[in-house]
């Protein structure tokens, strides 16, 4: 997405950082000084805010890290369902992508987007006890 596009969204540089210095947390996958991909969690919010890989560098597992580092730290934060919004329109790689995660589709927002929901795994469980 173009920064006009973000901006649309209310994802702005005023607006991140305001989101970092609160329960919100960013990361980067960055190369030679350049951001590739990223991703924002807010805790006490329980949500994936954001999570962008330009396209040069898609189909490389950055997505793949990032949302794993952003999942690993909500349920950290004690989240025991976190969630994230995105297109309704199945063709959008992004839904096939959550779905590949284990993400599960949690119905619809007003605004039409899908929201999509992943539970804390089980944590010491083992197969048939």
């Amino acid at each position: 997405m173009s920064r006009a596009e973000l901006a649309a969204l209310g994802i702005t540089r005023a607006t991140l950082a305001d989101m970092l210095a609160g329960d919100g947390r960013g990361w980067v996958a960055e190369a030679s000084g350049q951001v590739l991909a990223f991703a924002m969690a807010n805790a006490a919010q329980a949500t994936v805010f954001a999570l962008f890989v330009h396209p040069d560098h898609e189909g490389r597992g950055l997505g793949r890290r990032l949302m794993a580092e952003a999942e690993r730290w909500l349920f950290a934060c004690g989240c025991a369902e976190i969630w994230l919004v995105t297109d309704s329109n199945r063709e959008v790689r992004a839904n096939g992508f959550y779905r590949r995660l284990g993400w599960l589709e949690g119905g619809m927002e007003e605004d039409g987007q899908v929201r999509f929901i992943k539970r804390q795994p089980a944590v010491g469980l083992c197969a048939g006890r």
